[in-house]
């Protein structure tokens, strides 16, 4: 099988591969960017290998709902969480498809998406019977997880660019992350002393380190260090329709994380396990097995959408102010600010990548408590110069 380079611009090589079929030649071409011809030539090996074995599909005829369908096999369901995964193909089967899905890969534009982008700003589009539009968070999900794709088929060559990268993303306003503040906090804890102590400790822990709520339903005794005081966070617990509960690794390389629980904290759990070993001698043969510190009445993994469930119920039961569950998730972050806990360390307790993630969240809690520190100091330096 023939093939051959041509220069197309200062880095931009256009690869030809010809074959025989049916007993005319057929060519392939394929437009790729390389630092030099050396390195065209070997993707030009590579190309003439994917013909070879069948594997080529002719980007002027693949659509824009083919290729995905081949992103969703060989990169996404082997690379990303299942949860992921399963978010990003209910994006694309909802409405990126609907309205893209039948475009050749090869011919989308710019303006075809600022089209779909804006089809998703009429009052209406929405799909849960609310009125009203896709708020602009939303429809910028849908442009990442777009650009993410189109990517892809930049990468795989089988387009030069990425039309995603020439529209410019909908803005979206930062805002305050949901959480009670002190008073807020204190209610909580009032009502939180007429329900049981599995509940108690599940509003402490989520408090008190900031956990995912995956990760707090991950959580097995042998990750808790009594000795310590330490508390190991290595898996999350997490539910898909059709899947049921499973344990994965946590988010990121950086959610693996050891975290020192204050004393309190430390005998509620030693509280805990008591009551937990002996409400397991109470249900004997029936008990499961499970390690885990929040199980079912027989000793299984708790469902990873339990903690949001009853917490919902908590909250309107005592009239408190609404707030979810991962809400308690952003108010421990903001404990730690007002304690005035730097940002890295704030970032790293969090478990987040990277402190960025926790600059974006938390930038405004933290230059509120940075200028309540500069007031301090003031009235500080105004008593020193009151005694001179």
């Amino acid at each position: 099988m023939a093939g051959s380079i041509e220069q197309r611009g200062e880095n931009t090589f256009r690869l030809v591969v010809s074959e025989m079929r049916d007993g005319k030649r057929v060519k392939h071409y394929r437009t790729i960017q390389a630092a030099s011809r050396r390195e065209a030539s070997k993707e030009l090996a590579k190309f003439v290998a994917e013909i070879e074995a069948g594997q080529y599909v002719d980007p002027s005829k693949q659509t824009f709902a083919e290729f995905v369908q081949r992103w969703l096999k060989d990169y996404a369901e082997s690379h990303l969480a299942p949860k992921t995964v399963h978010r990003y193909k209910e994006i694309l089967e909802k409405r990126v498809l609907p309205a893209l899905g039948h475009l050749k890969l090869e011919k989308i534009r710019p303006n075809h998406l600022l089209e779909f982008y804006a089809s998703l700003q009429v009052e209406g589009i929405r799909q849960d019977g609310r009125p009203g539009k896709l708020s602009e968070r939303t429809i910028l999900h849908h442009h990442r997880l777009i650009n993410t794709i189109l990517n892809a088929a930049v990468q795989w060559q089988l387009i030069p660019s990425n039309p995603a990268n020439r529209v410019k993303p909908p803005k979206v306003k930062k805002r305050a992350m949901p959480c009670y503040d002190e008073e807020q906090i204190r209610l909580m804890f009032e009502a939180l002393k007429k329900e049981d102590l599995k509940h108690q400790v599940l509003v402490n822990i989520a408090l008190f380190t900031g956990l995912r709520r995956g990760e707090i339903m991950g959580l097995e005794w042998k990750d808790v260090d009594f000795g310590a005081g330490t508390l190991q966070v290595r898996q999350a617990s997490q539910y898909l329709p059709g899947q049921g509960v499973f344990t994965k690794e946590p988010k990121t390389e950086s959610s693996v994380r050891l975290l020192s629980l204050p004393p309190f904290l430390m005998e509620m759990l030693k509280q805990y396990r008591k009551e937990q070993a002996e409400h397991r001698l109470k249900v004997g043969d029936l008990w499961q097995g499970s390690d885990r510190l929040f199980t079912t009445w027989d000793g299984r993994p708790g469902h990873a959408e339990w903690p949001s469930q009853w917490f919902s119920k908590f909250i309107r039961r005592h009239n408190l102010p609404h707030l979810n569950f991962h809400g308690l998730r952003h108010t421990a972050a903001t404990m730690l600010i007002n304690q005035g806990l730097q940002a890295k360390n704030i970032s790293g307790r969090l478990g987040h990548s990277n402190i960025n993630t926790t600059m974006d969240l938390y930038g405004h809690y933290l230059k509120s408590a940075d200028k309540e520190a500069a007031d301090r100091l003031e009235q500080v330096y105004q008593r020193m110069i009151g005694r001179l």
